[in-house]
């Protein structure tokens, strides 16, 4: 397997790409960078005296945190998860896929351009409805797919996955340190760890989460897998995705738009724009969940909250959880 990164010499590269017959006619590769800071994988933007592309390959370990081990075929689920929803209704929504590299682990993606991810949303408190509106109907379009029946269980990553939502956050001594995060967030975290309420509902979640469903999910759909260019839409990061239930993505959602607002009427908002059938209760449970695991968990947010707004967020993610 060839690992490609910022510092791989340029010709090396314009080889590589060229014997995977990857370039164009008479097309030589210019520059490579860093299109934005990646959580699981090297994603690399290369131009070249013809255009612009995308290039992302899975390593043996999650990129971010390189401790973490993670399954290299997360890669073709990713593929896979884009070849399930091709379609006029999706397009304007997902990069085209140009070329997948089984044996390198690698795609070749269109590069969308100078776009941002939705992460801003955090510091802005607010979501726009028209945005909002555009990721519910996506997230209906990939809810149903239909060309799911050999999708890939990813079972690897969903175990990792598992981990971190419905394990570690509510452990009392799980290693994270979280009053390096913010004081106080250690001895305000506790009550929830030891809820045993709360750990009912959790495990059983988590059963769920780990269990087949019936529809492909995104899996990881939260504002750092959506990015913006001007009035358009676009989701990204698929690797998590799997033949699951749709209110693992509503809930993850919801949970994300109400952290950003902070503004208890999300639920309600997301159920109303989403057309399909889901169970309220369900969504509900998978947000609070979301909330906490975000707050007390190690997949921390860019989320600049006071202690206080984070006592009124987890309160009220007991409350959904509860529901």
């Amino acid at each position: 397997m060839i690992s490609l990164d910022t510092h791989t010499p340029l010709p090396a590269l314009q080889d590589f790409l060229e014997s995977n017959k990857w370039l164009n006619p008479n097309e030589k590769i210019s520059a490579v960078s860093k299109p934005g800071e990646g959580n699981m994988n090297v994603v690399l933007r290369v131009k070249s005296n013809q255009r612009s592309f995308i290039l992302k390959q899975s390593r043996p370990y999650v990129q971010k945190y390189q401790q973490i081990e993670a399954p290299l075929d997360r890669i073709e689920v990713e593929y896979k998860f884009y070849k399930a929803i091709q379609g006029a209704a999706i397009a304007d929504h997902i990069p085209a896929i140009l070329a997948f590299d089984q044996e390198n682990y690698l795609i070749q993606m269109e590069d969308l351009g100078q776009c941002e991810d939705m992460t801003f949303c955090y510091g802005e408190r607010r979501i726009s409805l028209p945005a909002l509106e555009k990721l519910v109907g996506i997230s209906e379009i990939i809810h149903n797919a239909v060309n799911v029946e050999n999708f890939p269980e990813n079972r690897i990553l969903r175990q990792l996955n598992h981990q971190h939502i419905f394990v570690l956050p509510f452990m009392e001594d799980n290693g994270f340190q979280l009053n390096d995060i913010q004081e106080g967030l250690q001895e305000l975290s506790l009550p929830y760890k030891k809820d045993a309420a709360i750990k009912t509902v959790v495990n059983k979640l988590g059963d769920m989460y780990l269990s087949k469903g019936n529809v492909l999910i995104h899996g990881d759909y939260y504002p750092g897998s959506w990015m913006q260019l001007e009035n358009e839409v676009y989701i990204i990061d698929p690797e998590f995705s799997f033949i699951g239930f749709r209110e693992f993505d509503l809930g993850v959602m919801t949970a994300h738009l109400l952290m950003a607002t902070m503004d208890d009427s999300s639920l309600a908002t997301v159920m109303e724009l989403y057309k399909g059938e889901a169970s309220n209760s369900l969504v509900s449970q998978v947000a609070g969940i979301e909330i906490m695991r975000r707050l007390i968990g190690l997949a921390q947010l860019p989320l600049q909250r006071t202690i206080e707004e984070k006592d009124y967020l987890l309160h009220l993610a007991r409350k959904m959880i509860l529901v």
